[in-house]
């Protein structure tokens, strides 16, 4: 069996810049892209987002915040008009703020 140690054996014969190069193609590679959504679930999540507002009731929104998707449970408090923003207050009672377009998906938490 070949004990091959990869990476690591190169790295004391490359030069900085090349190792900072591969650090940060690692990093980017885990990157996600924006997915653009259609106008059939852009109104399945507007009336879900409806409901949700007028009932009060809880909700998981998956957004694109920082190359990657995150998920935030919490409820929806109000719309901003003004900045096409969402004003969400989660479960410790902290507001968070996301763009419409940013929203990949939503749903109502049983």
């Amino acid at each position: 069996m070949i004990r091959d140690r990869g990476r690591i054996k190169w790295t004391s014969m490359m030069l900085p810049e090349h190792v900072k190069m591969l650090r940060d193609w690692v990093v980017e590679d885990g990157y996600e892209t924006k997915r653009i959504l259609d106008e059939q679930q852009l109104e399945e999540m507007n009336a879900v987002m409806g409901e949700a507002m007028e009932e009060r009731k809880d909700v998981t929104i998956a957004h694109y915040e920082g190359n990657r998707y995150q998920l935030l449970i919490g409820r929806i408090h109000y719309y901003n008009e003004l900045s096409h923003k969402l004003h969400i207050v989660d479960r410790f009672d902290r507001a968070h703020y996301i763009r419409l377009s940013d929203i990949a998906d939503v749903r109502i938490m049983e």
